[in-house]
């Protein structure tokens, strides 16, 4: 089970480009919205929100929502986490508010575990998929789904199918869709090169060609 993690928010009046101010001030632009609750402009603290997002994922991570000036928590979901395209950095969060008895729809990353056998015998492991989407109650939700590639041999694939995710939890994509498969290995061919005939010694220019006899 994931826990709720505890995150401060201040309520902003300033949006679009007047949120430039927020950046001098060492924050991130956020929203608040979901249930009953009409959509809540709000600011994190960049440095604080950052480190929670180096060692937690965008879509499963549930957090507890401190709002200044609001007297309860909320709890809510990260639903999504924009980044500059050049940067990389955090541009935007959205909140959603979930309730911890109903059944929500999110986000899952993968995580492959385990050394594949066919890796060991030279082989290549390729992933296809680094996340998934699943429907399941907060209490249900797990920081990633596991994937033990261990038994994986060179030619072999593992299908979503082939996963057993967490009790509590369903999987709403494609069972058949590739996660991962461990490719042979490269092969080098070498290319067997000609020798070139000699050309024939070329004619030396001004000079005279011998005289008969």
């Amino acid at each position: 089970m994931t826990e709720a993690i505890e995150v401060v928010a201040f309520p902003r009046d300033v949006v679009g480009k007047a949120n430039r101010r927020l950046a001098s001030e060492g924050k991130i632009p956020a929203v608040l919205y979901g249930h009953d609750r009409s959509t809540t402009v709000l600011a994190v603290d960049r440095h604080d929100f950052e480190l929670l997002m180096s060692h937690h994922a965008a879509g499963s991570t549930i957090v507890s929502l401190t709002i200044e000036g609001e007297k309860r928590p909320v709890n809510a979901v990260i639903k999504e986490v924009q980044h500059s395209p050049v940067k990389g950095n955090i541009l935007h969060v959205d909140f959603q508010v979930i309730r911890m008895d109903e059944v929500i729809n999110v986000t899952m990353a993968i995580r492959y575990v385990g050394d594949p056998a066919g890796v060991k015998a030279g082989g290549v492991l390729t992933e296809n998929v680094h996340a998934v989407n699943v429907q399941a109650k907060p209490k249900d939700l797990v920081e990633a789904i596991d994937v033990d590639v261990s038994a994986l041999e060179i030619g072999e694939s593992l299908r979503l199918g082939d996963v057993e995710v967490p009790k509590g939890m369903k999987v709403l994509d494609d069972a058949e869709e590739i996660l991962c498969s461990v490719l042979p290995p490269a092969v080098v061919v070498e290319v067997e090169v000609e020798a070139v005939e000699e050309e024939a010694e070329p004619e030396v220019i001004g000079e005279k060609p011998a005289e008969e006899s």
